[in-house]
């Protein structure tokens, strides 16, 4: 009998649980598009039109708060990439203590506009486990070949 047969299966751990408030009825709350899915849909709370160059700060209805020892990040949605429309801070951080909506800015770059409606998935949320660190002061010593900072691993 070859080792991979023996194996136990991998024990399951329990999932994670974010507290979420709905601030009105029409507030979709996270979800995932397919069970394959890596993150959960974050929808407009309501509808918005964006123009070239201007940053709108698009309402989810939502706040939340992550479990101890995790955070949520807020990530792009490649579909609305494909279109023009852009995360501007990309990806976000949702600090554990922040306690407000949870607001996605995005800008459009083509001329014209685009327009989101009321529960339109705008983007991604996640959560991401903090990693135990410290910050020591010392030496970095440098490596020649990737000290020139953007685009110093060529093209």
């Amino acid at each position: 009998m070859s080792p991979a047969a023996v194996r136990p299966p991998m024990p399951r751990s329990r999932p994670r649980t974010v507290v979420v408030e709905r601030l009105d009825d029409h507030a979709r709350l996270p979800f995932r598009a397919t069970d394959g899915s890596a993150a959960f849909d974050l929808a407009s709370r309501r509808a918005v039109t964006l123009v070239r160059g201007v940053v709108e700060k698009v309402p989810t209805g939502l706040k939340m708060r992550a479990p101890a020892g995790t955070f949520l990040e807020v990530r792009p949605r490649s579909g609305l990439a494909a279109r023009g429309v852009l995360m501007v801070n990309a990806p976000g951080t949702i600090d554990r203590d922040y306690s407000g909506e949870i607001f996605v800015p995005l800008t459009y770059l083509f001329d014209g506009s685009y327009a989101i409606r009321a529960g339109d998935r705008i983007a991604q949320v996640r959560v991401v486990a903090e990693e135990p660190t410290r910050f020591r002061t010392g030496p970095v010593k440098p490596r020649p070949s990737r000290s020139g900072g953007f685009g110093s691993t060529g093209r």
